[in-house]
């Protein structure tokens, strides 16, 4: 078992994916099912980690709530980050459910035992934190790393200066002096970044180094990356898509009905005569597909409902949803608004965020994103982002 704890960064909301945390953190967003913090613990139990402390802030009763005190027989010691002050100001909010060495991760990102396993085992004692490090050939809103010889020579958030840098994983091994350097670090627009503190610690002449892996790395941003984030863990093999609702016995797949893999089909679903599920398409807990609907590269979350007759390509549903009988959600490609920004050409078809009711006969434009509790009535055909709450009219 490894020596270290491991600090899990699960505090922030995740904004960019809203209205899907609405209710609920980012780290509880379901990828192929199962929240992306389940995945997270997973992989740092498979590379042998013994205890993990999970900071929480936004909506933390509900990680609470599912994980409680134990996770696979490990423990969970739970922190709480009163305001989302950066990830620096989360690990030291950690500080001292730790002692000495540690291991600090994102709990929104899902990095595989893999990459775990080859930070610690590449981390020195001699060095005051040892970074993972991906090649990546677009770093794009991420941060980069430079490296010589093994130790880190630079860390820059966003790089645009055309250098060749190497993606940070969000997986690090610190010693205590690294937390001196976080705290130490000037804040930026308000909040305390960990990899500031690093950064501090390298232009000091301070050892930190980076271990560069070829393991599996996935990270949802955008709505659309549930989707793609799901799918890896399919082609990866980090989940098994050939599991179906047979496997779990509490599931009803009517003889007639299509499961073509790779599919994830939960606990509690039911699937109705001449429904095609798949491929790529991940089933929540207790969703029912009605007689002849098609779900494919898709991701429904629990207590959804997918009507006689309906289509969903490339969706992602929040829990609770109404997909009426006959509706439709044709797939992407399409442009997505985020806040102010257009996002052109996302594999979205739609974004239903919990409990959206449907009446039936809709008709969803590609790339359109409907907020919580919206009702939309027979016949209509929906577009762009509609707010939370709305009705909307045929």
């Amino acid at each position: 078992m490894s020596e270290y704890a491991a600090i899990v960064l699960a505090a922030g909301e995740g904004n960019r994916l809203r209205p899907l945390t609405r209710n609920r953190p980012k780290p509880m967003l379901p990828v192929a099912t199962r929240p992306i913090l389940e995945h997270v613990f997973d992989q740092l139990i498979d590379a042998d980690v013994s205890e993990i402390v999970v900071v929480v802030g936004y909506r933390r009763n509900r990680v609470q709530s599912h994980f409680g005190p134990t996770y696979r027989n490990v423990p969970l010691t739970y922190v709480t980050q009163e305001k989302q002050l950066g990830t620096g100001d989360a690990l030291l909010t950690a500080e001292s459910a730790v002692d000495g060495t540690c291991l600090a991760v994102n709990g929104d990102q899902i990095v595989d035992s893999r990459i775990v396993r080859e930070t610690i085992d590449g981390h020195d004692s001699d060095a005051a934190g040892t970074i993972a490090l991906l090649q990546r050939g677009d770093i794009g809103e991420y941060g980069g790393v430079t490296v010589d010889d093994g130790t880190v020579t630079s860390i820059v958030e966003h790089p645009g200066d055309g250098r060749d840098y190497y993606l940070n994983a969000g997986v690090y091994v610190l010693e205590p002096e690294a937390f001196d350097a976080v705290r130490a670090a000037e804040p930026r627009d308000g909040e305390h970044l960990l990899v500031d503190g690093l950064s501090d610690l390298v232009d000091s002449g301070a050892e930190v180094r980076g271990v560069v892996s070829d393991g599996v790395w996935v990270d949802a941003t955008y709505p659309w990356d549930l989707l793609d984030v799901s799918f890896e863990l399919f082609d990866t093999g980090i989940v098994d898509g050939t599991r179906s609702a047979d496997g779990h016995g509490t599931s009803t797949v009517h003889e007639s009905a299509a499961i073509r893999e790779p599919v994830v089909i939960d606990r509690d679903c039911v699937i109705e005569p001449g429904a095609v599920v798949g491929p790529y398409a991940c089933l929540g807990e207790n969703v029912t597909v009605g007689a002849n609907a098609v779900v494919e590269r898709s991701v429904v979350d629990a207590d959804t409902r997918i009507g006689t007759g309906a289509t969903a390509l490339e969706c992602v549903t929040g829990t609770g949803v109404t997909l009426g009988v006959g509706s439709v959600v044709p797939g992407g490609p399409s442009d997505v608004r985020v806040g102010d920004r257009v996002f052109e050409d996302e594999p979205l078809g739609a974004l239903l965020a919990d409990r959206v009711r449907d009446r039936g006969g809709v008709t969803y434009a590609p790339g359109t994103v409907v907020g919580s509790n919206t009702t939309v009535h027979v016949g209509a055909t929906v577009r762009g982002t509609i707010a939370e709450g709305t009705e909307v009219q045929a």
